[in-house]
């Protein structure tokens, strides 16, 4: 809002001095105003508004004495420009012409830094080619400039506007895009994060119990834990994976959780894929842990968890299905399903299907990814 009361404000005291400044120049004549040309005198009018409003708007944002020092200057081109074409009084004045294109590239520079430092070299050297053309015809074909040279140097003037306004519309759509690439990557650098407290906080736990029962096994939970974080640290913060990596990654989660199971669990993880596909990196480990977490944790006797993944052309196709105690209420929501589903669409966005049935005791969740 106060952006917003500021550019009006800036605005409005532009049209203030717009007007009171043709008035007072035009009382004193030093300008002419041909009331014939009510769109000529309309067009300048914008111009000169539409400039003073930008440079005050930048005046209230920015207030350094650099800034002032540029705006002052500008207003020293311009008044030298209004007294010599007072004094010298021809049409298009050679020295007043280029005065109000050196004036007009300095507002440029002036409200828009950035952009004309990055195109500085092509527009100075399109007006400064354009003014020497201007200033040749002007004087060396003076009898016949009005007649065959006027109206190119106004075309010439005027036909690189539009281009610069496109370029500058086409800058700023990069840089929307820029900020929503970094939003998005950041947005996913938090969501991966996320993924270690979970994963790890369950592991550890399990890990606390095999100490406390001082079984042998504890050993190789920790050497199998060890692997995961590294590969969740290093291989975690990539863009995408090799499937391969991550279905080793997975097989060590599942050898992880046999260890500390007591009573039988029928695990298939049944496997087709082709080594060289990617696929970006823990997506499938929230699924298993949801798997284990409602199924194999909550029953003793028939417990079963079936794992599929292939790919399939130009598809990688999982799938995950166990049992659970239907007397439980289940609830497919949590951290990590929310995290999941918010890290495919910023991934792969409306590329990929993702289902959770649940039915009799059983529940299925399905994920379709494309190949990249």
């Amino acid at each position: 809002m106060k952006v917003i009361f500021k550019y009006y404000k800036a605005a409005g005291i532009a049209l203030l001095i717009t007007i009171a400044g043709t008035f007072v120049l035009a009382e004193l004549q030093l300008i002419l105003i041909d009331k014939k040309e009510i769109l000529e005198n309309t067009l300048i009018f914008l111009f000169w508004w539409i400039a003073l409003s930008f440079l005050i708007y930048q005046l209230f944002r920015k207030r350094s004495k650099r800034f002032i020092l540029k705006g002052t200057v500008l207003l020293v081109i311009a008044g030298l420009a209004i007294i010599v074409d007072s004094f010298w009084r021809i049409p298009d004045n050679p020295v007043t012409i280029p005065l109000i294109i050196l004036f007009w590239l300095g507002v440029l520079e002036l409200i828009l830094p950035g952009f004309f430092k990055k195109y500085r070299l092509p527009i100075l050297s399109v007006y400064g080619l354009i003014t020497i053309y201007f200033v040749f015809a002007r004087l060396g074909y003076s009898s016949s400039y009005f007649e065959n040279h006027k109206e190119r140097v106004i075309n010439f003037l005027l036909i690189p506007i539009p281009f610069l306004i496109g370029l500058y519309l086409f800058e700023q759509w990069k840089w929307v895009k820029s900020l929503q690439t970094e939003k998005t990557n950041t947005e996913l650098s938090l969501l991966k994060s996320q993924i270690n407290p979970h994963f790890f906080f369950n592991t550890l736990n399990n890990l606390y119990g095999l100490t406390v029962e001082k079984s042998d096994q504890a050993p190789e939970v920790v050497l199998k834990l060890s692997d995961m974080m590294r590969y969740t640290i290093y291989e975690g913060k990539e863009d995408f994976v090799l499937l391969k990596n991550e279905v080793t990654y997975l097989e060590n989660y599942v050898e992880l959780h046999k260890l500390r199971f007591h009573h039988e669990v029928d695990i298939r993880f049944e496997q087709s894929i082709r080594k060289e596909i990617k696929v970006a990196p823990l997506l499938f480990i929230i699924l298993l842990e949801n798997a284990f977490k409602h199924g194999a944790e909550s029953l003793t006797k028939g417990v079963f968890i079936q794992i599929e993944l292939k790919t399939e052309g130009d598809k990688i196709l999982f799938s995950i299905e166990n049992n659970f105690d239907s007397k439980a209420e289940v609830n497919p929501k949590g951290i990590g399903l929310e995290n999941l589903k918010r890290r495919l669409k910023l991934t792969y966005p409306e590329k990929h299907k993702f289902l959770m049935k649940k039915r009799n005791g059983i529940f299925k969740a399905t994920l379709e990814l494309p190949v990249v």
